[in-house]
């Protein structure tokens, strides 16, 4: 599954999580096809409902346990939870209730990161109009990134990296600029699920997180 950790000079990382293979695992049990466009998943309600049992009642406890056996101490919560994670529909609706962020309410996290406590968070957001979306994990992680002055952000991921030839592990990238970045989507070298997260290292630099 994906992870992104969020770190400040002197303070505790966030964690934002999706949990794909996980999500995928429990819809193929209940004979439901998974479909994806532009490497996001297409959610329609019953979808929407798998990945909210999954994100938040499973995938997010078991961050929370991992976390809690190395000493440390997380607290697991979604971006339900005091509208942190405030969301709109992405583009025209055709990818369903997949959403985007519209606003992040970072003071939902300073008494969790002042007391000590490492955030773990599920990438759910709140509508406006009472429904809740399937946000890109990669996504929400740039967005909170931002919007808690995070000196870091780190993607964690089982995917190798950005590739120029995607037959060719050797090719990895291991360091890219922003106007390389972008050449590298407008060209297709990076796409499907590479493409979120690049775009969101992207945005979270250009609002002033410091290293993606």
């Amino acid at each position: 599954r994906d992870i992104a950790l969020l770190s400040s000079v002197g303070v505790c990382p966030v964690v934002i999580h999706g949990g794909g293979p996980e999500i995928n695992n429990w819809l193929n049990k209940l004979e439901i096809s998974p479909k994806f466009e532009d490497g996001l998943r297409v959610t329609d309600q019953k979808t929407m409902d798998i990945v909210e049992m999954v994100l938040m009642g499973r995938v997010n406890k078991q961050v929370v346990r991992g976390i809690n056996n190395t000493g440390s101490l997380a607290i697991g919560i979604s971006g339900l939870d005091g509208n942190l994670i405030q969301s709109r529909e992405l583009g025209n609706g055709s990818h369903g209730l997949v959403g985007e962020v519209s606003k992040v309410n970072p003071e939902i996290l300073s008494p969790l990161i002042e007391g000590g406590y490492i955030p773990v968070i599920s990438s759910i957001g709140s509508a406006m109009n009472g429904l809740s979306h399937n946000i890109n994990a990669d996504f929400v992680a740039g967005e909170v990134a931002a919007a808690i002055n995070a000196e870091k952000l780190i993607l964690l991921t089982d995917t190798p990296g950005i590739l120029t030839d995607k037959e060719d592990a050797k090719s990895l990238v291991t360091q890219i600029n922003l106007k390389q970045a972008r050449e590298f989507i407008e060209k297709n070298i990076v796409s499907n699920g590479m493409r979120p997260k690049t775009e969101c290292c992207i945005r979270a630099l250009a609002q002033g997180v410091k290293a993606a």
